[in-house]
């Protein structure tokens, strides 16, 4: 494995790189993979099945736009997890080329609203011409970090977010800013690579890089410290499958209490190490 700065700075902008990369690839018709590197085998490219498209059903896959789908970068499928409702506002986190932005806004409907939002241009430009090949009407993609929502407070129901959180340089402030943004009650649906609590950042890192979903993936009880310091309540952190040795593709729920001052038990992770 090659070595990588870890300055924030510079790891921000390597995931830029990668996810622009990946978003050029998609627009002159090849196919985005998050995880590790594909590895080409003469005339095929064997990538990582733990990541991407397949993790949606086939019937989803089938309805949205072919360059949607080749741009899924994830490892789930959190439009699935969170239960979006008629009329709900929803935002997904490092929205890439829209895959997850367009299935909730059919799930919340005409009279709901779907935001998307990204730090690279590439991935917006790709992401808007999707939503106008869906015909989608109840989407807005804005661009900026997701550690710095340009949103008002207390601005949606629901956020998501696909295997993006753990390529955060600053995850503490996206759990504040995602509690910000949620109205009193909202809640989180997010799909997320996820450590054994046994395992070191280095070892994490010894799995796959920063880029890859892997280096920069939080712990379970890390996960779990970060949202109930940001404020969350109800947070339930589930393992999903496998995607390295002791590292979990994993669900991972939570709210903002309607009463702030109020507090409910945190679940007990199910299957969690």
């Amino acid at each position: 494995m090659s070595e990588q700065s870890t300055e924030p700075t510079d790891l921000r902008e390597t995931v830029r790189r990668r996810y622009a990369s990946a978003a050029l690839k998609v627009t002159e018709g090849g196919t985005a993979c998050c995880g590790p590197e594909p590895v080409e085998i003469e005339t095929e490219t064997e990538t990582d099945e733990n990541f991407g498209s397949a993790l949606y059903p086939t019937a989803e896959r089938d309805s949205l736009p072919t360059e949607a789908v080749a741009a899924s970068l994830g490892c789930g499928n959190p439009t699935a997890v969170a239960e979006l409702r008629e009329g709900e506002r929803v935002l997904d986190l490092g929205s890439g080329g829209g895959i997850d932005v367009l299935l909730s806004a059919r799930r919340v409907g005409p009279t709901g609203k779907a935001y998307g939002l990204d730090m690279t241009e590439e991935m917006l430009a790709l992401a808007l011409g999707n939503a106008e090949r869906a015909g989608a009407t109840n989407v807005e993609f804005l661009k900026g970090t997701i550690e710095a929502i340009p949103l008002p407070a207390n601005t949606v129901d629901v956020v998501i977010s696909n295997c993006v959180i753990n390529l955060s340089v600053d995850k503490p402030a996206v759990f504040t800013e995602t509690f910000r943004v949620l109205r009193p009650g909202g809640r989180i649906g997010v799909s997320d690579v996820v450590a054994d609590d046994t395992l070191t950042p280095e070892q994490r890192a010894q799995r796959g890089d920063y880029v890859g979903c892997i280096a920069g993936a939080l712990s379970f009880a890390e996960y779990r410290t970060g949202l109930e310091a940001a404020g969350f309540t109800g947070i339930a952190i589930t393992p999903a499958h496998p995607v390295a040795d002791g590292m979990h593709s994993a669900v991972i729920r939570a709210t903002k209490p309607r009463d702030q001052n109020s507090a409910r038990p945190t679940e007990v992770d199910s299957g969690a190490a």
